[in-house]
């Protein structure tokens, strides 16, 4: 049985120049399961932009995403959220 993976947030890297977020958001989207994504931009430097993507959907295939990722140019180098099963938990702050 596979796992329904419903989200993903990675940490995503690009060249300045080459792809585009717009090619990158369309790769993505165009992978069976994705419903819906955002992809937010957390630094830029010399040569690369670094952006957190989110992706949800039903039955999410990470391998499919990472190489739609990398066919456009850019490296997904971690999960840094993953939520799976029959719906998602919203993250709830706590109080220490």
């Amino acid at each position: 049985m596979e796992m329904n993976i419903r989200r993903l947030v990675l940490d995503v890297d690009k060249a300045v120049a080459r792809p585009g977020i717009p090619d990158l958001a369309e790769a993505i989207n165009a992978v069976p399961g994705v419903e819906a994504l955002n992809i937010v931009v957390m630094e830029i430097d010399m040569e690369t932009v670094g952006m957190e993507i989110t992706i949800q959907g039903e039955m999410l295939n990470y391998e499919a995403i990472v190489r739609a990722i990398e066919n456009t140019g850019a490296v997904s180098h971690s999960i840094d959220e993953i939520a799976t099963g029959k719906y998602l938990i919203e993250s709830v702050l706590r109080k220490r």
